[in-house]
């Protein structure tokens, strides 16, 4: 045998093998490099001899073999020799995303971009971006553009921009008229004159005035016995005959009106001490006597502002110069600091007068948050105290001294108790207005309670042209402040509740360890419920009420206690309920006042005196009533002829001119029901001008009224078509481009009285408001023998009825509203808009699942498993899941709610669950196809809940 072959052969067979084999040969690395070459050599011949697409083809190919690292290579390769900044964006990126780009630019920006290059051209005048632009303006192609047609819409909206109708100055002038004309040569020289000798006046009483001033000027050494003597001779005084006839007058009318008051019964209030039926003190508060001694001439006047008050701001900018106004915090501030503001305003000194300008109705004041001061809390310690407190920095009434609250207490008999109720506990004078005053904030500028002084309780502090600017402006302010705070409040008391828990929480954790937390967890519950309580009963002794609940919270036995509690002497409950029965004992007995007198008591002739100047006076109150109402009704019909002035008269001459800005449907649309109400209200306004004329104490004004009730049906044709009308101007304005410059150039200037259109259409809706507080005002001070009492009765049934009309049709508006704001919150909601549905009640509860459901219910465990929210209509049950999402660098959250399933009320079926170790306020709903269980935080939650959805089930079977 031949041997095999020696080691150096079977090497070289080995490389030979190796060379020329189809795998490459990882070992041998220059033998791997050297044919890697020559493959490259043969790809790169094959590159050069395919097509463009065959090229195209294989990068492609090769590109998706390529992991990440190495298209990254790829992409720095050609960064580095070609500047991809300066290359053409439109020619780089997709089509749709340049088209979207320019799609932010305005019409005359894409005519500038049209001009850049071919591919920007040709981008520029695309159809998806000229036709949004068309549509906005209701400019719509008249035809059907063509498939290979350019440029239609870019070609229709010049075409529309260079055939608009714009009126020149002049044109303008003669069809609207112009505010400012100019004026003739003489009138401009008369106008200077005029000034001239305006200045001229106003200087010479200035020069007067200062000498009289340092005529009677105090010497230097003030505060000296010499100088008091001295101040008094320099005062002016009346002469003796006029000082004497006014003291007789008085003298003699004070003595009729307090041998009256002693011959009345008096009854005893709460505290012990005797207080005169309410009609009386209102006539005796104008029979004090003003000296004009010097005592008082200097001392100054003070006002206090509650920040409550809407555009506080205005009220403290109109306060007059040289009246002390405070401004204090609503929310924050007590009674004993706000008796600390007052007196370091006053720096000692006593004032003439003090008024208090706070929110509050005709029954109680809104002092302070927490005190809302009325007949019920009036005798408590701490407001009593502060009353007195505050009535000692007045001067007494002997001197002139009074108190003046910007609160229509004199509009009813609670107020005017409230009233009499100060007087008497700070021995000063108060007054409030008599609230006869249309408006928001207008009863501040009617008739005040009171002596008759030489100006008016709003002009002693304030300026009454900007009083009354502001008092015009609070009308707006009321009704933003009240969606604002129906929007708010809900928060607020989810913040309220959360602060509470944590302060608790903070509480037990610095206090106690983990191990009694966790074996005390009833007692932290018990104190957060008696806390939570607290809050809502805003008690008098707050330890006394949390002691009281906890004890009460205990166990059983506790009840034997809780009797004899609640009838304790510190119980502010029982207190004002022996309060509320004694006040409606003597109110349900009104006669016996009169059943102790006869007509051979000598007080009987000054009682019925006294009874004919009241009625006098109320003849008086009447009279101002009715041209309250007057005067209300002829800015009324001023508001309904700027509506035909401004904005119906212009439209329907330029309709007639062949300049149009309005079709003749949409001005017939928009203000033909308002005009037909504007003839009915000009007709009512003169029939009541008429009757004013010839007025006297026996003349009536219910007919008036119930000949304008039976014509309301204007009305209705109104407010069936309001929702119509504003539909039409905002669609009018969005679509007609003449139409909008009209309104721009028309609303909220001097012409409208600064409101725009939908503003001044509003003014019917109120008005049925302000007829109801006028009738109520003129039926209270009308006797019962009079012959108008039965009319004004009738009257009154008509407007509440046709009141209570509106105000369902604003229910309904609102309910409609509501269910289109539902169903945009809720993901995948179905149509919720259906006939006669309304929302009652939306519920959060927790959804829990049943982890073994063989075991009976008191052993049962249960997951929570998410979060759910009921919504209750009159005819279903809407359930959906609810989410919690957080909005970036803020506290607020936001909730989102998933729709989940609806299901019928009469196919609804309830379950209670008992409460047990493990579960709490817990049920079942059972629809046809799936059950819930679930659970409330809070007991109550869940036994209102039940109870309103057994309620909306047994409603929705009997129908």
């Amino acid at each position: 045998m031949s041997a095999g072959p020696s080691p150096r052969e079977s090497l070289e067979m080995e490389s030979f093998h190796t060379r020329f084999s189809a795998w490459t040969p990882f070992s041998n690395k220059s033998l791997n490099r050297q044919l890697f070459q020559e493959r490259v050599a043969l790809i790169s011949h094959w590159f050069d001899l395919w097509t463009n697409k065959q090229r195209q083809e294989f990068l492609c190919t090769i590109f998706l073999r390529c992991s990440k690292s190495q298209l990254r290579i790829v992409q720095d390769w050609f960064s580095e020799r070609m500047q991809v900044a300066k290359v053409d964006f439109s020619t780089v990126l997709p089509r749709f995303i340049s088209l979207y780009i320019f799609s932010f630019l305005n019409p005359k920006d894409l005519c500038a971009a049209a001009q850049v290059s071919w591919p920007w051209k040709f981008l520029t005048e695309q159809d998806c971006l000229w036709m949004p632009k068309c549509i906005k303006f209701g400019w719509f192609l008249p035809y059907t553009p063509a498939e290979n047609e350019y440029g239609a819409w870019k070609h229709h909206y010049i075409a529309c921009v260079s055939n608009l109708d714009w009126l020149t100055p002049r044109e303008a002038a003669a069809v609207y008229g112009t505010l400012n004309e100019p004026k003739t040569e003489d009138e401009e020289v008369q106008e200077r004159q005029r000034e001239k000798h305006l200045r001229k006046i106003i200087w010479e009483k200035i020069a007067l005035r200062k000498k009289e001033l340092f005529k009677v000027r105090p010497p230097w050494v003030s505060g000296t016995r010499c100088s008091r003597l001295f101040k008094s001779k320099c005062q002016p005084r009346l002469s003796q005959t006029m000082r004497d006839q006014v003291g007789l007058q008085e003298t003699l009318e004070k003595q009729l009106v307090l041998a009256s008051l002693e011959a009345l019964p008096k009854r005893s209030n709460v505290s012990g001490c005797h207080s005169y039926p309410s009609f009386s003190k209102k006539n005796w508060c104008g029979v004090y006597k003003n000296d004009g001694s010097s005592s008082h001439v200097l001392q100054p006047h003070l006002i206090l502002i509650s920040s409550r008050i809407p555009a506080y701001e205005m009220v403290v900018s109109s306060v007059r110069t040289g009246i002390i106004s405070v401004v204090y915090d609503y929310s924050s501030l007590t009674l004993e600091s706000l008796l600390y503001l007052t007196e370091k305003a006053l720096d000692g000194q006593k004032v003439q007068s003090m008024g208090i300008f706070s929110d509050g109705n005709s029954r109680e004041i809104n002092l302070l948050q927490g005190y809302k001061v009325g007949i019920k809390n009036l005798l408590r310690p701490e407001v009593r105290d502060f009353w007195e407190k505050l009535g000692s920095y007045v001067a007494p009434e002997e001197a002139g001294g009074h108190v003046d609250v910007f609160v229509p207490l004199g509009a009813s008999e609670a107020g005017i108790e409230v009233l009499s109720q100060l007087s008497q506990l700070t021995g000063t004078l108060f007054t409030a207005p008599a609230g006869i005053a249309t408006g928001s904030y207008q009863h501040i500028l009617s008739d005040w309670l009171g002596r008759p002084w030489e100006r008016a309780p709003p002009s002693i502090y304030f300026s009454e042209a900007k009083l009354q600017a502001w008092s015009n402006l609070t009308d707006f302010l009321e009704d933003t402040l009240k969606s604002v705070r129906k929007q708010l409040s809900p928060l607020f008391k989810d913040l309220k509740k959360n602060i509470s828990g944590r302060m608790i929480g903070q509480f037990i954790f610095d206090t106690m360890g983990m191990a009694h937390i966790l074996n005390n967890q009833e007692i932290a519950q018990a104190l957060a419920d008696g806390l939570t309580e607290l809050s809502q009963e805003n008690s008098d002794k707050p330890l006394e009420f949390l002691s009281y609940f906890l004890l009460k919270k205990c166990n059983k036995k506790s009840k034997d206690f809780e009797g004899n509690i609640i009838l304790t002497k510190h119980d502010p409950r029982a207190t004002c309920s022996l309060f509320i029965k004694e006040r409606n004992v003597t109110e349900d007995n009104p006669q016996d006042a009169k059943s102790s007198l006869s007509k051979n008591d000598p007080n009987f002739e000054l009682v019925v005196k006294l009874e004919r100047k009241l009625q006098l006076d109320l003849a008086e109150k009447r009279t101002s009533v009715v041209r309250e109402l007057l005067q209300s009704e002829r800015k009324y019909v001023q508001m309904l002829e700027i509506v035909r002035d401004v904005y119906a008269k212009p439209l329907r001459a330029a309709l007639s001119s062949n300049r149009a800005i309005l079709s003749a449907a949409n001005i017939q649309i928009i203000f033909s029901d308002i005009l037909r109400i504007l003839c009915l209200n000009r007709h009512f306004l003169e029939d009541l001008r008429d009757r004013l004329q010839e007025w006297g104490p026996a003349h009536c004004v219910g007919d008036i009224f119930i000949k304008f009730g039976s014509q309301l049906n204007t009305y209705t044709n109104f407010f069936n078509n309001y929702p119509v009308v504003l539909k039409t101007i905002e669609k009018c304005r969005e679509v007609i481009p003449a139409f909008r410059a009209f309104l721009k150039r028309h609303d909220k200037t001097v012409a409208t009285k600064m409101l725009s259109l939908p503003e001044l259409l509003l003014h019917p809706s109120r008005r049925f408001e302000e007829y109801m507080h006028l009738l109520y005002a003129l039926r209270l001070h009308t006797p019962a023998e009079h012959v108008d009492r039965g009319d004004l009765t009738t009257a009154i049934d008509q407007i509440r009825k046709y009141k209570g009309y509106i105000e369902q049709m604003k229910q309904n508006i609102n309910m409609k509203d509501q269910l289109s704001d539902i169903q945009s919150i809720i993901w995948g909601c179905p149509t919720l808009s259906e006939v006669n549905r309304y929302l009652i009640r939306v519920q959060d509860v927790a959804q829990l699942q049943c982890c073994d459901e063989e075991i009976s219910f008191s052993l049962r465990l249960y997951e929570h498993t998410r979060d759910l929210s009921l919504f209750l209509f009159n005819d279903a049950l809407l359930v959906s899941s609810r989410g919690t999402s957080h909005t970036p660098f803020e506290r607020t959250s936001k909730s989102t709610y998933r729709f989940i399933a609806s299901v019928a009320l009469h196919r609804l079926l309830i379950e209670d669950i008992p409460d047990s170790k493990y579960i709490r306020n817990a049920f079942i709903l059972q629809g046809p196809k799936h059950e819930w269980i679930c659970a409330t935080e809070v007991e109550d939650d869940k036994f209102l809940w039940l109870s309103v959805l057994q309620n909306a089930i047994k409603s929705s079977i009997e129908k």
